[in-house]
C-alpha cells in the first residue's frame, strides 16, 4: 500500500533556543497521511541531491532515477545504475559528460563545484554524476573505471574521450574536443 503525503504549509527551517538548526512544521499546518487508492497513479518526483553551492546562484545536483530519465539543462544530474543508459540513449548526437566519483574521495569533491560550472556554461552538453558506490559497481565495472575521479565523455551511445583523475583543464579540453567534431 502506498501513502501519500500532502502539507497545506510546507516546513520551515528555523533555529532552535540551543542555538541548533532544526526542521519544525508550525502547529497552525494541518498535514495529513492518507493512503492512496489503487487506481492513483504513483507521484513522480526529482529531488534536489548534494549540497547547495556555497558562492551565489542556483546550483545543485538533480537526481533521476528510470522513470524520470530526462537530464536537467544547466545542471548536473545524478544517475544510477538503471538511469545512466537511458539517459545516454536520449541523448542521441549530444555530447554527455560523466563524472564517476565516490563520497570519500578528496579529488572528486575539489571536481564537483567546478563540474557544476561546466554545465552551467555548456547547455548543449548533458552532465552527469554516478557515484561508485557498492550499487553502480556494476555500472562502473562496465564502464572500465579504474580510479577516481574518471570523467567518461560519450557521443552516440559511445565513449569517445576519458579523463582520468582531478584535472581540469584537460576535461575542458576534453569537452571542447567532442563538442567541435
Amino acid at each position: 500500500m502506498a501513502l501519500q503525503v500532502s502539507l497545506s504549509n510546507p516546513p520551515s527551517l528555523c533555529s532552535s533556543s540551543a542555538g541548533n538548526s532544526a526542521l519544525s512544521i508550525p502547529s497552525s499546518s494541518s498535514s495529513s497521511v492518507v493512503p492512496s487508492s489503487p487506481s492513483s497513479k504513483p507521484l513522480k518526483s526529482v529531488r534536489i541531491a548534494g549540497r547547495a553551492p556555497r558562492r551565489g546562484g542556483g546550483g545543485g545536483v538533480v537526481s533521476c532515477g528510470v522513470e524520470t530519465a530526462v537530464p536537467a539543462i544547466g545542471q548536473v544530474t545524478e544517475v544510477d545504475k538503471d538511469s545512466f543508459w537511458p539517459i545516454v540513449r536520449s541523448a542521441g548526437a549530444k555530447t554527455v559528460v560523466l563524472d564517476m566519483y565516490t563520497q570519500w574521495c578528496g579529488p572528486c569533491k575539489v571536481m564537483a563545484p567546478k563540474f557544476q560550472e561546466l554545465s552551467e556554461k555548456y547547455s548543449d552538453v548533458i552532465f552527469l554524476k554516478l557515484d561508485c558506490n557498492q550499487d553502480n559497481k556494476p555500472l562502473a565495472k562496465e564502464l572500465g573505471m579504474k580510479v577516481v575521479p574518471t570523467f567518461k565523455i560519450l557521443k552516440d551511445n559511445k565513449i569517445v574521450k576519458v579523463v582520468t583523475g582531478a584535472k581540469f583543464d584537460d576535461l575542458v579540453l576534453a569537452i571542447e574536443d567532442v563538442r567541435s567534431s
